[in-house]
């Protein structure tokens, strides 16, 4: 088996290519490549690790064949089609606590610039100028900070403001009560935290609930004289209802590190008095570069080598331990939902997958995704582990994820029902040996392994038709590796699995068809055992 291959295509510290190697990956370093030479090269790779440079597009997704894997040095991905990546099955990753002291820190630097006019000061200073009544600065001692955003960032930066003698207000959608007393802070809504503020620090991703969330009216709720600071994300900030404000005096200063376009070489803040400028350094430091370094490369390598997931934003995370646990269980899920998959030709509305015995202690999401990606493979070419759970949404199909008590005469039992407007129908099966079981079709009880090429046959429980069937078979060249056979005990109805050597075609389905008391005959196939 060959080394997986990652390019390493933006600048970035040498001590990812040690971890790559150390772990065994072949890697190639090159931040001078053009668009063109990265479309042209992309496929050799199977995973792209990247700052904030390379551009994960469309086009380039369409000539990266091989890839699995796009990893971000950073917090941000608005350089990465994060949707496209989903659609292709590439996981996306990024390293969102590397960074987290550093950006705190610069955001920290800034308000105290803007408050003490730091900047414009020692300017003034190089020229030769004494001009101290000039640079009448305020204390941050006591003030109120209201910080938008209380994740990670957020957090460090409302602790290290309160080491300052601040009082510090948080909006967050996600924030508790609770999680506010530990951190310190008094949790507030937006238009609370405006219009009480003194000082206002974003700390957000940039969606589209978070867009221009400092837009007009918001800087309109502001306390006249308040100072503004964006560290997070370009965007998030209306910049000539900014310009207006800051021109009115409404808004004494603003301190940015982010702006809606990048690189910014023209800016209308730019030149303004009251404005501090820094060109996205929020994560640079080197200390925050080697940690984001380290950390990206861990990431990809985890997941190349033993299919791990941390800190990624399309898929669920799995670690490695996970991941060898899981298995021998995603090998029947697999089947279990091919199965399923192969036999419903209608659309889907719900698929519930049901976990009892030991696998009910595992993380389950993995599998769940496994059972919905087989299912769907069968009526969509681009499914895959990465985008199934979107395709579910996209056709309105509701999954469901249970865990059952009680006991079982299997170690493990996975249930795997659909249901469509014409029918429901339901499939369990067990680990035995570590080797996928199918134990219960259609509520009948019965034990087989799922081998290449399968047989599923359902007919009315009569004498004779299981000889009929072997006969039949015999006839048309079938040959017949393996049978298992099941029966209801509340009606007369059968079903058999039979495993044969080789496809079965049309036409031979059609005579197994009409055997008399058979209801239905079906071709199954599995990916091989080998």
């Amino acid at each position: 088996m060959s080394k997986p291959r990652v390019l390493i295509s933006d600048s970035m510290s040498s001590l990812a290519v040690t971890v790559f190697e150390d772990r065994g990956i072949e890697v190639v370093q090159s931040s001078k490549l053009s668009v063109e030479e990265l479309l042209d090269t992309i496929g050799d790779f199977d995973g792209l690790a990247i700052r904030s440079a390379t551009k994960v597009t469309p086009e380039l997704l369409a000539n990266a064949k091989n890839l699995k894997v796009v990893g971000r040095a950073g917090i941000g991905v608005d350089n990465v089609d994060v949707p496209n990546c989903t659609a292709n099955g590439v996981v996306v990753m990024n390293t969102p606590f590397g960074n987290a002291i550093t950006t705190a820190e610069h955001a920290m630097a800034m308000m105290l610039s803007l408050a003490r006019h730091i900047p414009q000061a020692s300017q003034s200073t190089h020229e030769g100028k004494w001009e101290k009544s000039r640079f009448m600065g305020t204390e941050i001692t006591g003030k109120q900070l209201g910080i938008i955003g209380a994740g990670n960032i957020g957090s460090i930066v409302a602790s290290k403001a309160l080491g300052f003698g601040l009082h510090v207000l948080a909006y967050d959608p996600f924030l508790t009560q609770e999680r506010a007393e530990t951190l310190g802070v008094t949790k507030v809504e937006l238009d609370d935290l405006l219009q009480r503020s003194d000082i206002i620090s974003l700390h957000v991703p940039k969606t589209p609930d978070t867009a221009n969330i400092i837009d007009a009216t918001a800087l309109n709720k502001m306390k006249k004289g308040a100072l503004l600071i964006n560290c997070a994300r370009g965007g998030l900030v209306d910049e000539l209802a900014l310009k207006v404000a800051l021109d009115s005096g409404h808004i004494r200063g603003a301190a940015l590190d982010v702006f809606a376009e990048e690189p910014a070489k023209e800016n209308i803040l730019f030149g303004m008095p009251n404005v501090i400028c820094t060109p996205h350094l929020g994560a640079a430091t080197s200390e925050a570069q080697e940690k984001v370094a380290v950390q990206v490369a861990e990431q990809m390598s985890n997941y190349l080598l033993t299919g791990a997931i941390t800190n990624a934003l399309n898929a669920p995370n799995l670690s490695a331990e996970e991941a060898r646990q899981l298995k021998p269980y995603l090998n029947l899920t697999e089947q279990l939902g091919s199965f399923v998959g192969q036999l419903t030709n209608d659309p889907i509305k719900k698929m519930t997958v049901t976990y009892a015995g030991d696998v009910a202690n595992y993380n389950t999401e993995p599998l769940t995704t496994e059972v919905l990606k087989s299912l769907l493979s069968h009526h969509s070419e681009t499914v895959n582990t990465v985008n199934a759970r979107e395709i579910a949404r996209e056709r309105d199909i509701t999954v469901v994820a249970a865990k059952k008590d009680g006991n079982d005469e299997y170690q493990c039992r996975i249930t795997v029902e659909v249901e469509t407007e014409k029918m429901q129908r339901a499939i369990a099966g067990t680990l035995i040996g570590n080797k996928p079981r199918v134990i219960d079709v259609k509520g009948i009880s019965l034990e087989s392994e799922l081998g290449e090429h399968m047989l599923y046959i359902t007919n009315d429980d009569t004498p004779g038709v299981v000889g009929a069937i072997g006969t039949m078979a015999g006839n048309k060249g079938i040959n017949i590796a393996n049978l298992h056979l099941g029966r209801r005990n509340d009606k007369p109805s059968a079903i058999a699995l039979l495993e044969v050597d080789a496809v079965v075609s049309q036409e031979e389905l059609e005579a197994l068809r009409a055997i008399p008391s058979i209801t239905a005959v079906h071709y199954l196939s599995f990916p091989s055992k080998q």
